[in-house]
């Protein structure tokens, strides 16, 4: 049989998509390959249907049992004959795969690079002829791919210890230009036939929503997505039994996955979410490679993955149907802490020096700092990640969260030469400090700590205090993710001037940013216009309010609207008197829901020292409402008598 007939008897395609042809034809000449395609563009086809060609077996390495486990049942529903060897094999099942390999019996076999070196894989390999190695997840085989896997580099050895040389192939979604050389080096493909097909999928919205209460966040996402299946990535094991327990008790279908279950619990639960007894999979990233569901139609991180490269393969995982999904961050700066935690705290690897680990964990951390930067950039997500892979992209998708939300073209030149300026300024007392203290030092914010380090003396203290937290955030991030502040240090990184610093301080150097329409407002601007409210706190009434009309079984707006909600999170009532002058809050109302209302609130200026009240002239107003509410008290109570 020809490719084609290949392609429709076994697979049910008339057809190739983009790049499988080409690296067919160069594998069935007899020449290396390496394909990088994303998540979705078929890349198992472009080596399994040349296994079927071939004379010989075709040895795929792989390194997730999950992975081999998927690939195998799929060829076996196609009616081809194939088998993996993994740990998760009984010895007699061990025995059985080997002794119909030996017969001859299989076309492809998936195997785990620990495999490789085996006594029982050594004979079959020189037993039976290996037409084509595979190795799939290629990037794990370079240093500085997301997912270094020392194991990987036993590959080259089993191919050199063959008598004889098999075409090898190697297929990735993610690889930066050094680790594709390093596919090409330690593989040792001789002159491979590359095809790159692009990394964008214009089917895939991305998004990044700040969140501070990140499992409101999440139900509400859910909430909106009820009836669909996706996965939610946790960083931690502890994160997905929280968040899993939590779903399930909301209602919602949830199951989950990670390396502290049991084999026989994570296979149960990969099915139930496969079979879609349950929409939901809540996992570390454990979970996904391989796994060919075609209608998850959204991937959220309930936390910032480590890199692009991770967040990729992982978002990827959305839409592989070509339907429209969403992959979404929820982000928080905690995010960046814990993954550089777990940089600095990562296992070491025995088959590396001490200097080879500290230059893995450095590259690490700086692929976590263009994670970050993803995150907190108002520019266009797709072009952004797009960029990081070298492919280049217009910009303004329109199916990104910065594409799509309110933003506007500022001039920060001003801002930034305080920034800056501040920088310099605390630099000359001879200490650096973060992103955090530089922040207080703008707002001229009242501490012990400032105090202590006479950093309220710092002639910059207080020169940005009209400036709203957001908006500083904002400019600072942009500052040092394009390069005219350095973030220096992996666990503490204090901000350091850059070479390119001087131009802005001279003027010699125009700035322009995007930035939300709400946050570029002054304290003047403000008092005429509406004042910025939080999201969080409005997600906590928000969620307070629904919980009340569940119990009292009415709409939720019955009891508040949004608008009044939104003018709870402006005026920032802590008491009755207060929380009368809310818009649309009644003497009812203000007597049946003011306490717990309050009570929200309360805590969440505790727990926020920045949080800002509405300006003075809010202020004034709300004093006139409850002057006039205390004369309606008064008259109501003589009226009562």
């Amino acid at each position: 049989m020809d490719k084609y007939s290949v392609l429709k008897k076994y697979f049910g395609h008339s057809t190739f998509r983009d790049g499988q042809e080409t690296l067919i034809d160069a594998v069935l000449s007899g020449n290396d390959a390496l394909g990088i395609m994303p998540t979705g563009a078929g890349k198992s086809i472009c080596y399994q249907v040349p296994a079927l060609m071939m004379e010989g077996i075709t040895i795929v390495i792989s390194p997730l049992i999950s992975l081999m486990q998927d690939q195998v049942c799929s060829l076996r529903e196609y009616g081809i004959k194939a088998a993996y060897i993994n740990s998760m094999l009984e010895p007699y099942e061990y025995s059985e795969v080997f002794r119909r390999a030996h017969s001859g019996e299989y076309k492809i076999i998936y195997v785990a690079p620990e495999r490789l070196m085996t006594e029982e894989f050594f004979r079959l390999a020189e037993h039976v002829r290996i037409s084509m190695v595979t190795v799939d997840e290629a990037h794990c085989i370079s240093q500085w791919g997301q997912d270094f896997r020392p194991s990987y580099l036993k590959i080259a050895d089993f191919i050199r210890s063959l008598s004889y040389r098999p075409v090898i192939s190697a297929f990735t979604a993610t690889a930066t230009d050094a680790a594709k050389n390093d596919i090409i080096s330690i593989l040792g493909l001789n002159s491979p036939c590359m095809v790159t097909t692009g990394f964008d999928r214009p089917n895939l919205y991305f998004g990044v929503i700040n969140a501070s209460q990140k499992y409101a966040e999440l139900k509400k996402l859910l909430t909106e997505r009820r009836d669909k299946s996706g996965v939610v990535y946790c960083l931690s094991r502890k994160n997905v039994e929280n968040v899993c327990e939590k779903l399930n008790e909301d209602g919602f279908l949830a199951t989950r996955y990670h390396a502290g279950l049991s084999a026989e619990e994570r296979q149960a639960n990969q099915e139930d979410f496969i079979y879609d007894r349950k929409k939901i999979m809540v996992a570390t990233n454990a979970f996904g490679m391989g796994i060919d569901k075609s209608n998850v139609r959204f991937v959220i991180h309930y936390n910032m993955p480590q890199s692009l490269e991770h967040y990729y393969q992982e978002a990827g995982r959305a839409g592989r149907d070509g339907e429209p999904a969403d992959c979404i961050i929820l982000y928080s700066g905690m995010d960046v802490r814990t993954n550089t935690f777990l940089i600095e705290q990562s296992n070491e690897e025995s088959e590396l020096e001490t200097h080879q680990q500290q230059e893995v964990r450095e590259k690490e951390l700086e692929r976590l700092k263009y994670m970050t930067f993803y995150c907190t950039s108002t520019s266009c997500l797709r072009e952004r990640l797009l960029a990081y892979f070298g492919e280049k992209h217009p910009g303004y998708c329109r199916n990104c969260s910065s594409c799509l939300s309110d933003y506007e073209e500022y001039d920060i030149t001003v801002d930034a030469q305080k920034i800056l300026s501040c920088v310099y300024r605390v630099h000359q007392t001879g200490w650096d400090y973060g992103r955090s203290v530089i922040m207080d030092i703008l707002r001229g914010k009242t501490s012990d700590r400032l105090t202590k380090l006479r950093l309220d003396k710092v002639s910059t203290y207080g020169i940005m205090k009209d400036i709203p937290l957001k908006k500083l955030r904002y400019e600072i991030d942009h500052l040092i993710d394009n390069g005219y502040l350095l973030s220096v240090g992996a666990s503490y990184p204090v901000l350091r001037l850059s070479g390119t610093s001087a131009a802005v301080l001279k003027g010699e150097k125009q700035l322009t940013m995007k930035l939300p329409k709400e946050l570029h407002t002054t304290n003047k601007a403000q008092k005429e216009k509406e004042f910025f409210y939080d999201d969080p706190l409005f997600g906590q009434l928000r969620e307070l309010r629904n919980e009340l009309a569940r119990k009292e079984k009415v709409p939720a707006y019955i009891i508040f609207s949004d608008a009044a909600l939104k003018d709870m999170c402006r005026k920032l009532p802590v008491n009755s008197h207060e929380f009368m002058v809310v818009s649309g809050v009644g003497v009812r109302k203000a007597e049946k829901y003011g306490e717990i209302f309050c009570g929200i609130i309360a805590e969440y200026i505790k727990n926020e020292p920045d949080a800002e009240k509405a300006p003075e002239g809010e202020m004034d107003y709300m004093e006139k409402q409850l002057a006039s509410y205390r004369e309606y008290v008064a008259v109501d109570q003589k009226r009562r008598k």
